[in-house]
């Protein structure tokens, strides 16, 4: 699902305009990331939290050359979902989205 889908759910649902929930989900969205590069971690009770973890330098290799490289440290982004969000997605009986990939 993409903002614009979202922001049309959300207009149909409570009879806002999709520019006002648009805007809405850009400001939700942005306190997240603000709140993220602030803190490092928010919670969101029943769905999950979100954390900037910092990953150690380490060797890699490139597949396509097969040369060993050094990739260095980061700070990325995580997600754990809340126990709600766990338990209903391990109820899924078929995956969302497209079809799946047959080999």
């Amino acid at each position: 699902m993409t903002k614009k889908e979202m922001a049309r759910a959300i207009a149909d649902e409570t009879g806002l305009t999709q520019a006002q929930a648009g805007a809405i989900i850009r400001r939700v969205f942005g306190g997240i990331t603000e709140a993220l590069l602030n803190g490092g971690r928010i919670e969101l009770r029943n769905f999950g939290a979100f954390e900037i973890k910092e990953r150690r330098p380490r060797r890699a290799r490139n597949p396509r050359t097969g040369e060993e490289v050094d990739v260095p440290a980061k700070a990325v982004v995580t997600f754990k979902p809340g126990r709600e969000v766990e338990e209903r997605a391990g109820r899924l009986t078929k995956m969302p989205g497209p079809a799946a990939v047959s080999e």
